[in-house]
């Protein structure tokens, strides 16, 4: 695995956060009757989006930068959110820890974008970006 680098210091103006699912398919029989199959005790995919307003397009451009570094090599490199990014504002601590999803019992649950970020000009020099990512589970 690649080097891990941390997501650009820009405070986000919104954020969106679904913590996810435990994996498992459910059978429906012919009168109704449903079972419930779990592969496993730890959630996958949890869904984090981000929404920068108004930020310059510096600051928008090394959004972008680090969405082409982490996708530019097949050995996927790791990015990490910081208090100071992504998580400013949570102020409840045991939230933070559940949103940054580091470490779920012995696996690493990583962020990954789940599609490139969306650029809008607002005005010259000023742009709003909106980013989505998945928690992916990886096991070291």
């Amino acid at each position: 695995m690649a080097d891990s680098v941390n997501f650009p210091d820009i405070e986000p103006s919104s954020r969106n956060y679904t913590p996810g699912i435990y994996p498992q398919t459910e059978f429906v029989a012919q009168n109704g009757a449903k079972t419930v199959i779990r592969y496993g005790n730890k959630k996958v995919n949890a869904k984090l989006s981000l929404g920068f307003t108004n930020i310059t397009d510096s600051q928008a451009n090394e959004i972008l930068t680090l969405y082409e570094t982490v996708n530019s090599v097949y050995d996927f490199i790791n990015f990490s959110f910081q208090e100071k990014n992504a998580l400013a504002g949570v102020e409840v601590q045991d939230l933070r820890k559940k949103m940054s999803q580091r470490y779920v019992s012995g696996y690493k649950l990583r962020y990954r974008f789940d599609g490139p970020p969306t650029l809008t000009s607002v005005k010259p020099g000023i742009s709003n970006v909106q980013c989505k990512f998945v928690a992916c589970l990886d096991g070291d």
